[in-house]
């Protein structure tokens, strides 16, 4: 009884609270119920309204006249009548329009009309409230869409900038190394000339790279950047970059204390080594450019359970909490309390983390903030090393066949619309022993193979009348199998052509590896 009581109770305060008017009349209309908001509204109590008033009372004369030529007939017929306008009077005389629902049912054979009303006032409010504010909200969606939009755009002009930018920048560097290759193989240099070129070399080192990274960047924003896997075991890898950064470290003018440690058995796993490499590269690269000259610098490579980690710490400038997550972000920079000297592009670490998560591998790093230094860890799937021999072997016997390649005189033509890189290129050759020959364009070019007939032709792919793949095509269809035809590319980082459409014996990516080049050269089989 108590619980019943309660809900009574509680139905009560809730009829009372309701936002909208309630209140029950016969069907004559005499008032027979009404909940607290209502009355409020028109500034009665509900002593005075109940039993002592009928609906009718309420309305002024155009209300009265609606209710009984429409709404009672409707009614009587319908039931029920949804969403009518019908002015009310207030105690103190005003009107207030009202929107009315009201519905007719039978409760032991009495019939009764269940009214709900809605000030109109408060109704419209609601309403423009409403309107405005899903206006607003497709403003902000197409803001949100013309704003995603404008930056998916500037995202491609970006990428298509960064490739474009290391496409221009591949042929002067082309040049540049030919130039530089030529004047090392000259005998007796002076000192005074010999480090000249050194520095040069590093310089060139370090902007050819700088291409490099530029352009794979704009191929993974657009997600064309392909891995080659294969089996590579850790130790090679790493000594190659280490003999490379050492080398890099002579010619600088700061010193650092560089310790690398490896595991004395051999680590093997699944991997692009040339991107693997890239990976260490980097994270070295880095390492010293942020590290004061006198600091220390490590490399540790150890197998932990189906993982290879490798580590790189420094006792560089560190990083604060907040940089290290940002650190893998796009062009995002560390403070280095140096200037901007040190900056860089803020693409190192970007490209390092991509190239990792193609491998599956993850990447980390960690630091007690500024000054204290930074550790970054690669964690890269394990392989086991039952292949060891098999690819050891293997890998002996390619560079036993690259160190027994026979050196022979070639008849070499080189097409470049760049005179520079062409004439750089053919100087270089010619000091080699071969006889060269160049051309500007590919109708020329054409042209000076018929007339030359040489074993080797190396073309530039971005010529301006004839692109470099269909001249290669044209001697191909002349002369099948008997010249050598190698593209040079300021494009592609990684060219995998069909092999029933490519004409081309090998690919360099500009500037190319003048020894890789007279190797292939001095490789070809009459």
């Amino acid at each position: 009884m108590h619980e019943l009581q309660r809900s009574v109770s509680d139905f009560r305060a809730a009829y009372d609270r309701a936002p909208c008017g309630l209140f029950t009349a016969t069907a004559g209309g005499k008032i027979l119920q009404a909940n607290r908001t209502f009355c409020e509204w028109l500034g009665f109590s509900a002593t005075e309204l109940v039993g002592h008033r009928t609906f009718l009372d309420l309305l002024t004369m155009g209300g009265k006249i609606f209710l009984q030529t429409h709404l009672s007939p409707l009614l009587q017929v319908q039931r029920s009548v949804a969403e009518v306008k019908l002015d009310m009077r207030r105690q103190d005389g005003a009107v207030v329009p009202m929107m009315v629902n009201v519905c007719r049912v039978n409760e032991g054979g009495v019939e009764l009309d269940e009214f709900a009303v809605m000030v109109m006032g408060d109704r419209h409010k609601y309403e423009r409230e409403l309107v405005a504010a899903r206006s607003r909200s497709d403003e902000a969606l197409k803001a949100k869409e013309t704003a995603e939009l404008a930056l998916r755009l500037a995202d491609r002009r970006k990428d298509e900038f960064l490739a474009t930018l290391a496409h221009e920048l591949r042929t002067p560097l082309s040049a540049m190394r030919s130039a530089i290759d030529l004047l090392s193989r000259q005998q007796g240099l002076s000192a005074d000339t010999v480090w000249p070129l050194e520095m040069l070399d590093r310089q060139l080192d370090q902007a050819t790279r700088l291409a490099d990274d530029l352009f794979d960047v704009s191929r993974i924003a657009e997600g064309k950047i392909e891995i080659k896997k294969t089996r590579v075991e850790i130790g090679a890898i790493i000594h190659e970059v280490i003999e490379s950064t050492r080398a890099r470290q002579a010619g600088s003018e700061s010193s650092h204390e560089f310790d690398v440690r490896l595991p004395d058995d051999p680590l093997f796993l699944s991997a692009d080594p040339v991107r693997l490499a890239q990976i260490v590269q980097n994270l070295l690269n880095n390492a010293f450019r942020y590290t004061p000259s006198g600091g220390k610098i490590g490399l540790l490579v150890t197998r932990q359970g189906d993982a290879v980690v490798i580590t790189v710490g420094d006792s560089g400038i560190g990083i604060s909490h907040e940089d290290l997550t940002t650190i893998f972000t796009m062009f995002a920079q560390v403070p280095s309390g140096h200037g901007r000297s040190k900056g860089g592009l803020g693409i190192g670490l970007a490209l390092v983390r991509a190239l990792v998560q193609l491998h599956d591998g993850q990447l980390t790093a960690a630091s007690e903030g500024p000054g204290k230094g930074s550790t970054f860890e690669v964690r890269l799937p394990a392989l086991r090393a039952d292949h060891a021999s098999s690819v050891e072997e293997t890998r002996l016997s390619a560079a036993n066949q690259s160190l027994s390649a026979p050196s022979k005189q070639r008849r070499v033509l080189v097409v470049d619309d760049s005179e520079d890189a062409a004439a750089s290129l053919a100087l270089l050759l010619q000091a080699e022993g071969h006889t060269v020959e160049t051309a500007s364009c590919g109708l020329d070019s054409l042209r000076v193979e018929d007339a030359f007939h040489p074993d080797a032709v190396i073309l530039d792919l971005g010529l301006p009348d004839i692109d470099g793949t269909e001249v290669a095509r044209r001697i191909r269809s002349r002369r099948g199998s008997d010249v050598m035809l190698i593209a040079l590319t300021g494009w592609q980082a990684e060219v995998e052509p069909n092999p029933d459409e490519n004409p081309f014996d090998a690919y360099f990516v500009k500037p190319a590896n003048i020894s890789e080049l007279l190797d292939k050269l001095a490789n070809k089989t009459q």
